[in-house]
C-alpha cells in the first residue's frame, strides 16, 4: 500500500467543491478601485474631456505619457475649453498603473478600467495612441485584438476618484463633484466614510459642515 499513499492528498480533494474558476471564460470580480487599462473619457454630448494641459504627463513617475495640446478649431471645437489633446500616448512598457495621472487630471478625462489582460507581440502595439484610448460613441473602451474583454471591465472606471469625503470630512459623503460621462451619465459616488447622506446630518452637526462644494458644470455643457 505504500506506493498508493502519495495519492492520499489528491484523492482527498476530488470530492471537495472546486475553488478555481473557468478562467479566461469567466473572470473573478475586481475590487472597486482596481487599476487597469486607461481610457480617455468624453462628456455626455460627445465632446472630449481632455484639454491638453499635460498635467498627467508631468506627474507620471514612469514618464510613460506623452501629450501635445492644440487650439480648438473655432468652427468645430473638440473639447469645451480653448485647447484639446491633439496627441495623447501611453507607453505600457513603462506604465506602472499608479493612477497619479487620474488624480492630476482637472477634468476627469483620463481614468482606468479594470482590464489587465493584454499583451503585445511588438513594441508598437504597446504604445496606445489617442485612437485606442478615446472611448467610442457609446462611452466604451475601444477593444483591441490583443485584449481580453468579457463585457464589464469598463463599467466602473477609477471608482476611487468618486470617494466623496474630502480630507476625511464625512459631511461631503454622497455629494457629486464630477461631470457626466458619455454612455454612463453622472456616476454614483462611492460611500463608506459615512453611511448617511450629508443632508441628513443632525442639527447640532450643521455648524461643523463645510460650505457647499463648488459646482463643476461646464458653461453651456451642464
Amino acid at each position: 500500500m505504500g506506493r498508493f499513499t502519495g495519492f492520499a492528498v489528491t484523492l482527498a480533494q476530488v470530492f471537495k467543491p472546486k475553488v478555481t474558476g473557468d478562467y479566461p471564460n469567466t473572470k473573478r470580480p475586481k475590487p472597486e478601485r482596481f487599476h487597469g487599462r486607461h481610457v480617455l473619457n468624453r462628456y455626455e454630448d460627445g465632446m472630449e474631456k481632455c484639454i491638453g494641459c499635460e498635467l498627467c504627463a508631468g506627474v507620471c513617475p514612469a514618464r510613460c505619457i506623452y501629450v501635445r495640446g492644440a487650439d480648438n478649431p473655432p468652427d468645430a471645437p473638440v473639447s469645451p475649453g480653448e485647447r484639446y489633446g491633439f496627441v495623447y500616448e501611453i507607453n505600457y512598457l513603462r506604465c506602472i498603473h499608479c493612477d497619479l495621472c487620474v488624480e492630476a487630471c482637472p477634468t476627469e478625462a483620463i481614468t482606468e478600467t479594470k482590464l489587465f489582460e493584454f499583451s503585445f507581440t511588438n513594441r508598437q502595439d504597446a504604445i496606445y495612441t489617442k485612437r485606442e484610448l478615446l472611448v467610442d460613441d457609446d462611452g466604451r473602451a475601444r477593444r483591441q485584438p490583443w485584449e481580453l474583454w468579457l463585457g464589464g471591465e469598463d463599467d466602473h472606471t477609477s471608482a476611487w476618484m468618486r470617494a466623496t469625503a474630502s480630507s476625511g470630512q464625512a459631511a461631503y459623503a454622497g455629494r457629486v463633484g464630477w461631470s457626466g460621462e458619455l454612455g454612463f451619465g453622472v456616476r454614483e459616488p462611492e460611500r463608506g466614510q459615512s453611511e448617511r447622506p450629508a443632508l441628513e446630518a443632525a442639527p447640532d452637526e450643521a455648524s461643523d459642515q463645510p460650505d457647499e462644494p463648488p459646482n463643476q458644470e461646464r458653461d453651456g455643457h451642464a
